[in-house]
Order: C-alpha cells, then sequence, then structure tokens
C-alpha cells in the first residue's frame, strides 16, 4: 500500500493506491475500518475481481463522502480497477480513450480534476513462461502515449500496481530474479520510459538508496514475514509536479 502527500495550489491532497487482490475479500479484513482511521482524499484500487454492483460497502463509502468510480473487467472476479474520491471530478474516463487497444479488463480509471489528472492502473504481468510479454511491452507503450496524451492538457498523478521492479533495490534477490516476469529488460525498460519522458517515481524522489521498502510479497516461505518482497506498486506524477510533493511512502505494515 502506497501514500502519497502532494499539494495542489491552496490544497493538500492526500492519495492512497492499494492492490486489494480482491476487494470483497478485503472488506471482510478490516478495510472500512482502515480507510475511516487512514482518511485518504482519495484512493486508487487495483484487482478488484468484482463489478460494482456486486461490492457491497457503496453505501457506507457515500456516508463517508466517497464518490465512487468503477471499472470491472468483462471476465468475471479478474482484474478489474475503482477510485473513491472525496472531491467530485470534472470528467471520468475507463480505460484509454481514443487510444485504440485491445483491452477490456478493466485496467485503467482516470478522475480529472481541475489542475490534475488523477489516474490508477492494474498493468499486466508477462505471465510465468513470459508468453505475455510481447502484449506486456505494447501495453507499457500505450499506457504511457496516453499519460502524455493527457499531459498535453494538464500535469498526471497516476498509481498502482505496474508488475515491475525497476531497479534492483526495488526487489530482495534481484540476481535470482534476472529475466523473470516482473524484472525482465524488457518490463524495465518499460518503466524507463516513463522516468525519462519526465514522470517522477514518488518514493524514489525522497528515498533514492532506501532498501528493503516492498509492496508485494509472495505466499510462499513466509516471505512476507521475512520481508522477502518487491516493489512493484508506484506513484508517479508529471514533473510539474515535483516541488509540489510533501511525502512519499509505503506501509508494509497493513495487512
Amino acid at each position: 500500500m502506497l501514500f502519497l502527500s502532494i499539494f495542489f495550489i491552496q490544497l493538500s491532497m492526500k492519495a492512497v493506491s492499494w492492490n486489494v487482490n480482491g476487494v470483497r475479500s478485503v472488506l471482510t479484513k478490516g478495510f472500512l475500518e482502515y480507510l475511516a482511521t487512514e482518511n485518504p482524499d482519495i484512493i486508487g484500487l487495483q484487482e478488484v475481481k468484482a463489478t460494482e454492483e456486486q461490492f457491497p460497502a457503496a453505501f457506507d463509502l457515500q456516508s463517508m463522502g466517497y464518490h465512487i468510480y468503477w471499472n470491472a473487467a468483462e471476465r468475471k472476479g479478474y482484474s478489474g480497477t475503482a477510485i473513491f474520491s472525496k472531491v467530485e471530478p470534472i470528467s471520468v474516463q475507463y480505460d484509454m480513450g481514443n487510444i485504440i487497444h485491445d483491452d477490456n479488463e478493466g485496467r485503467v480509471t482516470t478522475l480529472e480534476f481541475s489542475d490534475f489528472y488523477f489516474v490508477t492502473v492494474y498493468t499486466p504481468n508477462a505471465k510465468e513462461d513470459l508468453s505475455r510479454l510481447p502484449y506486456r511491452q505494447q501495453w507499457d507503450l500505450t499506457f504511457y502515449q496516453y499519460l502524455k496524451q493527457l499531459e498535453n492538457i494538464k500535469p498526471v498523478v497516476v498509481c498502482g500496481d505496474l508488475n515491475v521492479a525497476h531497479k534492483e533495490i526495488d526487489l530482495k534477490n534481484p540476481k535470482s530474479n534476472y529475466g523473470k516476469k516482473g524484472f525482465t529488460i524488457e518490463e524495465r525498460a518499460g518503466f524507463d520510459r516513463f522516468v525519462e519522458g519526465g514522470f517522477v517515481d514518488t518514493f524514489r524522489h525522497f528515498y533514492p538508496d532506501k532498501p528493503d521498502e516492498y509492496t508485494w510479497w509472495s505466499n510462499f516461505a513466509h516471505c512476507r514475514d521475512r520481508n522477502i518482497g518487491w516493489r512493484i506498486d508506484y506513484f508517479l506524477v508529471s514533473e510539474a509536479l515535483r516541488n509540489r510533493l510533501t511525502s512519499a511512502f509505503i506501509r508494509q505494515e497493513v495487512r
């Protein structure tokens, strides 16, 4: 789970990104109580694995002041993104607008506000056998083009599961994972494109050399308890917003 605090003119916004791996499941594990305590202005969720109609807590969120925006995959119980925002946006875009891309997996949701866009994304992984790596490479390029299209209008805040550890510092065991999904040359190059294209990795902006900060752990061999993990979730912002960043951090303790 990732957090970002950023100033917009006279407004300080607290944003959260969380791959919940099934929103109906996380509801049984204290999600609403956590949300009430953390009280973010906006939260982007990935891998919701449900339609909005299957989400039983809409009334609870509305009573907490959130507007709900949902992008479900056509395939039941798979993928999907959502954003809950206390500020009502000017417009909402599902998927990647007029950029042609064959995708029905609900992976991108965009809210437009007065001085920025807020995007949440669930990037497809390359699969264990890397059979989806060519699709993943095209996805990275297409998504980058989409963000730059938005940026031509106003700055962008993008959060979500990008399914790649960018540098060796971003996973516990880089040598044994070279060439595996999430740490291939091609996927890392896709992330390079974001950074070289002017998007700021907000966590590394504040902590360029901080190790052992991860957002995903395998379910095997007690990896989470031993903190053998990967940082594959990010907040990226347009360069124009760099000076407005106030903090960025990961809540590894939240389960």
